[in-house]
Order: structure tokens, then sequence, then C-alpha cells
């Protein structure tokens, strides 16, 4: 743990930072979860072990110990052991923080997070405390509900499992039917779309605890070995997608009061296609999976607009190739301010592959690459850029390194067009208005589809 809350019975008891959290009430604790679990019983005695390995006790009853842990996983978060044909981690080009390779496959931290995870990997005992303790919601990545298509996609096959009716999507599914799912697929053309699409909606649709399903494209890099057959979507497959979700779309909202099915924006951009009404996501329940992300981006009108700036200003707006002619749209009626010169910048992504056109995967290098000191007063960047919290980009460059490279500010635009176009208007960036949070879409610290 590493720190102890000032006053609390811990540290009465003389307990300190860097100690280990051994037992509580004789049971080794796992998680957080556990942990919590042991506290909620009313009284419990903790057995802690100080620097020099010797051995404490402290007992509590209904109060908190107060001390707080470095991670909620104890044991170790469960990585992945599927070979996911598609998996984006096999894509990533070498160099990056070891965390970006972190391929989370842990139930856990799907409830508390919010993490797709794929099951495969779950005990019988890992079923039983996931009812016991009605860790409600998980997020599963169902991908098909064929189960030789899902082996031969995953790979699953090659590994021993702890229980293999876990490998039988359908069969956990059901198993933890008091436990409500939402459920990804990552559709991969000519592979599990098609029929293959409407037979798992159809499955997924029937089964009461399912809540909505996030289906995706495959995500690519130029980094991926040996697999030729996988690619990108073309309009016309995107097209077919659309038009068979939207029927299923229809069929839902008359039988569940709800769409059910939810598309990730890059199937509409792809096919050239009008993103849905804001009212089509439902309260954006996929946001985080890319579903409704442009939408929720444009959903705020822009602010009343001067017809001239004090001063003249240039300013980049620099984001993926693949939101640009959006960005592009959005912002037209800001060129009619007077002094105000402004650019969208696509960016062809260097660092995954020109294959990869999203904003959230551009890294520092890329935006140098694409941007010449000076060339601006200000550039603006998408807050999907960067590590969650931080001014960090993927390539553990920072705001501040552009500053100096590029000789100009260098800022986060902004979670949606209204405060993009006051960053612009004013002339600073998303850190310098407090009275806008900070974006809830900042890229997750692992880039990874399972």
């Amino acid at each position: 743990m590493h720190r102890v809350t000032p006053g609390s019975p811990a540290e009465r008891a003389g307990v300190r930072p860097g100690w280990r959290l051994w037992d509580v009430a004789g049971a080794e604790i796992p998680d957080i979860l556990a942990y919590r679990r042991e506290l909620a019983r009313g009284t419990a005695e903790l057995a802690l072990l100080d620097l020099g390995g010797n051995e404490h006790r402290l007992s509590v009853a209904w109060e908190d110990p107060g001390l707080e842990f470095d991670d909620v996983i104890f044991d170790g978060i469960r990585r992945c052991a599927n070979k996911c044909e598609f998996c984006y981690v096999h894509q990533m080009p070498q160099g990056f923080r070891k965390s970006l390779y972190m391929m989370d496959d842990d139930f856990r931290t799907s409830f508390l997070y919010g993490s797709f995870v794929t099951l495969t990997n779950l005990s019988d005992g890992d079923v039983t405390r996931i009812l016991d303790e009605q860790l409600s919601p998980l997020y599963v990545s169902v991908h098909t509900a064929n189960e030789d298509l899902r082996a031969d996609m995953m790979k699953w096959w090659r590994l021993k499992v702890k229980d293999p009716r876990a490998t039988r999507i359908r069969d956990m599914i059901e198993r933890l039917e008091p436990i409500d799912l939402y459920t990804q697929m990552v559709l991969l053309p000519g592979r599990n779309d098609g029929e293959h699409l409407e037979e798992t909606l159809d499955y997924l649709a029937s089964r009461p605890n399912v809540q909505a399903v996030a289906a995706v494209p495959v995500g690519l890099t130029d980094h991926r070995t040996n697999l030729p057959e996988l690619r990108p979507y073309r309009p016309d497959e995107a097209e077919d997608v659309i038009v068979r979700t939207e029927q299923v779309q229809r069929r839902m909202l008359a039988e569940r009061g709800s769409r059910f099915v939810f598309l990730s924006d890059e199937f509409y951009l792809t096919a050239g296609r009008a993103l849905p009404a804001e009212e089509a996501y439902e309260g954006y329940p996929m946001l985080e999976n890319g579903v409704g992300m442009v939408r929720d981006f444009l959903a705020r009108p822009l602010p009343p607009l001067p017809s001239a700036l004090p001063e003249p200003r240039k300013v980049l707006l620099a984001t993926g190739r693949l939101f640009a002619p959006v960005l592009e749209r959005a912002v037209e009626p800001l060129r009619a301010v007077g002094g105000l010169e402004i650019e969208v910048r696509a960016l062809t992504n260097r660092t995954f592959g020109e294959v990869t056109t999203v904003a959230g995967l551009l890294a520092g290098r890329d935006v140098l690459l694409g941007v010449e000191p000076g060339e601006a007063d200000l550039l603006l960047l998408s807050p999907n850029v960067l590590k969650y919290g931080t001014e960090t980009l993927l390539d553990d460059r920072t705001l501040d390194d552009l500053r100096r490279e590029l000789r100009m500010a260098v800022e986060p635009g902004g979670t949606d067009l209204a405060e993009l176009a006051t960053s612009v208007l004013t002339g600073a960036g998303e850190r310098h208005l407090p009275q806008f949070g900070f974006s809830t879409h900042a890229i997750k610290e692992s880039a990874k589809q399972h």
C-alpha cells in the first residue's frame, strides 16, 4: 500500500506506507473487491507485514482501516492467453511504454473499469465468485456466437484452459444470466460479419442479461505480420454492416424498447453515411468503444462568434485522417471571423502506419512530422491523443516537448465542438479553460482489442 490515511485506525496502530496486507480474517486477499467484501462483514482482523517481514495485526469494526493501495489487483492482472488473429497488441511497434503491451483479460478490471474480457480464462470458481458477489455489469468480447468460428478467430484451442466450458461463449453468457453484460464484436471483413453478424445479434438479443452490443471494425497497423488476409473495411462492406444492423435495431426498438446494437463511428465515416441522430445512441452506453464519439463531439453547437478577433491569429487543428473531413465541415463557420486563419490538418500516422486513421492513435512523432515549426500561433490537438489525466502522448513525448520543438503554443483543444471553438477564439487550450473538464474520451492506457 502506498498511503495510510491520517488519523485512521491503521495510522493509530502504527501501520506505515509500504507495508503489505497479508490476509483479512485469515483469508488471502487477491484484490480490492475481496478486501471490501471482508470489511463489509462488520468486524475484521487484518494481518500486515512491515518492511522487515514482521507480522502485525489490526482489528476494526464497522470502519475503514484507512489503507490506500497502489493497485486494485493484488495478485497480478490476468493476461489474455488467446491468440486472436486480429489482436491490436500483436500489431504494436516496439519501443513504447510497457503498459501499452498489457493484454488485460481480467474479469475484475472488467467490473471495476469497464474493460472488455473474453471470459475464456475463467475457472468454475471464478464464475461462482462473479455470481456470489454480483460483479455486475461485466464487459464481454463476444465477436461471434458461432462457436467454431469464435474458436478459429481467437485460436483458444492452442491453450490449456482452466475450464473447457469457458471457451463456449453461449454457455458462459447463460451461466452468467444474473449478471448484466455489455458486449462487443470486433468485425473482420468476410469473417464474422454478414449472416454471422445477424446470427450473433439474434442470439445476444435472446439473452435477457445482455444489455447492449457494440460492433467495431478491426483495427489494423502496418506492423502486423503473417496476416495478409486482414484488411480495413471497404465502403460497400461498411454499408452492408450498417444495413444489417439497422434492420436489427428496428426490430429491437419494437421488442426491447432499445436499439440494442450500436455501430462505431468508423462504419458510418467509411461508408460516407450521415451519423445517426443523438437520440439514436440512447445515452452513449458504449462511448469509450468509439460508438457515438463524433456525434457527442458535435452535440454542443458553436458559441456566438465575434465578427473579428482583437489580433490576427493562425490556428492549426491537427487530427486523424478519418475525422478530418467531419471537423473541416464543423468549423466552417469560424472562417467568417475576421483576423482568424484556421486550418484542419489531417496527420498521417507514421507510428502505426497509414492504415491507422483515428486521432487517438497519433503519437508525438506524427505531430512533429506533420507540422512545421512556427507555422502557426496555436496548435490544438484532440484530447484523445493524451494519456488520461496527463499531457503525455503515446510515444511519451509531452505537450511541452511539442511546444519546444515546434516553437508555438500547443494545447488540447476541447472535448466537444463548443469547447474547441472557445479554444480557437481565445487562443488558449483546454488546460487554460477550467470551466471545461478534462476529456472523458482520453485514450485508454492499453490500445487493444480482445
